[in-house]
């Protein structure tokens, strides 16, 4: 089978040949249809994330081996099967959770294997996606897909997923006032979620007017520009001078935050999801006086994902997908959606 992996940092992907997995025990081979293009792809691709001071965090520190198969928002039709798997049969269209822990550590015991201690993760720490095939480890990661497409299946399961885990943490009221920064794929999404689920009121911010007006068809409510205009200033006037109730922020730059302390209204809560990085100063008193919470969210669980395929299954979201790509075109998917000219998701098809 043909696969795109990462064998140099910053270097263009290669098309390699490899052989084609054969599943055992409750293993189970997925023939690649549909993989989304992710921000995390790009980290992998480049070795690492923007640190304190400007300190490259290297992904090889965090366990991640090269050559690696990047991808880890999969969709596609079961292939062929281990002698222990139940349940699914041969061309049955799957979407694949790809956040799979160790099993044993306190997160995984209680069904949240995304935050696992010692994480496994499908295009991450094991191969990915960018593949014609791609072997599960279990049965117990696939979710039937019934008539939905494999195209915008496949973002469920980060792009969709990592915008519910936001916006559950956020823990939004009726008519609450979030701020969505960034309208990206993730951010669109998490527009359509607090929408269909919260009641909220959403204000969408980024620094294109072209995915703002794309925000406005998503969910949004209002839209800020944070080029042209102060951001702090026109969320105070949108909220009554009291500010935002929550701030969901899928950029989590050192500017974009610093940006989302200063437009929060008492007991507010920001949720940090990006990984572009960086460091924040904080005014530590404001901390307990004004009762904020500062909440790290990634990805989701397998409940999540669940959850999210009937609401897609029910038209009440729709991953937005732009761009499509073959295996080959992957450093040019990836080099697009770096340069912020992806709007929604980009996919690869195998």
């Amino acid at each position: 089978m043909q696969a795109a992996r990462i064998v140099k940092i910053n270097e263009p992907l290669e098309i390699q040949e490899l052989s084609i997995p054969k599943p055992r025990g409750s293993q189970v081979l997925i023939k690649v249809q549909s993989s989304g293009v992710c921000h995390s792809d790009i980290h992998l691709w480049e070795g690492g994330y923007e640190g304190v001071g400007g300190q490259l965090i290297k992904t090889t520190d965090r366990g991640v081996k090269y050559p690696l198969t990047p991808g880890h928002e999969v969709a596609g039709f079961v292939e062929n099967v281990g002698e222990d798997v139940e349940g699914f049969a041969k061309n049955e269209k799957v979407l694949v959770f790809p956040w799979i822990g160790e099993g044993a550590c306190p997160a995984c015991r209680v069904g949240e294997e995304n935050l696992c201690d010692k994480p496994r993760s499908l295009g991450v720490y094991n191969e990915g996606g960018y593949a014609e095939y791609l072997l599960v480890p279990s049965y117990k990661y696939l979710v039937k897909l019934g008539d939905l497409d494999t195209d915008t299946s496949a973002p469920l399961s980060c792009s969709a997923l990592t915008a519910y885990g936001a916006v559950k943490n956020a823990r939004l009221n009726p008519n609450d006032n979030v701020v969505v920064v960034g309208a990206g794929g993730l951010g669109l999404m998490a527009m359509q979620l607090a929408k269909a689920t919260t009641g909220s009121k959403i204000i969408a911010m980024d620094i294109d007017d072209g995915k703002l007006q794309i925000a406005k068809q998503n969910g949004a409510d209002f839209i800020i520009n944070s080029k042209k205009e102060d951001p702090i200033k026109a969320v105070k006037e949108l909220t009554d001078n009291f500010g935002a109730d929550a701030v969901l922020d899928f950029v989590n730059a050192s500017k974009t935050v610093e940006t989302d302390m200063q437009m929060l209204r008492r007991r507010a809560k920001v949720v940090l999801v990006g990984l572009f990085g960086g460091a924040l100063q904080l005014n530590l008193v404001t901390m307990p006086t004004r009762a904020y919470q500062i909440i790290g969210s990634y990805t989701g669980s397998m409940n999540d994902l669940v959850e999210l395929v009937s609401l897609a299954r029910r038209d009440v979201i729709k991953p937005i997908i732009s761009n499509r790509f073959k295996l080959e075109q992957a450093t040019e998917a990836l080099q697009m959606l770096k340069n912020g000219k992806v709007i929604g998701r980009a996919i690869i098809n195998p």
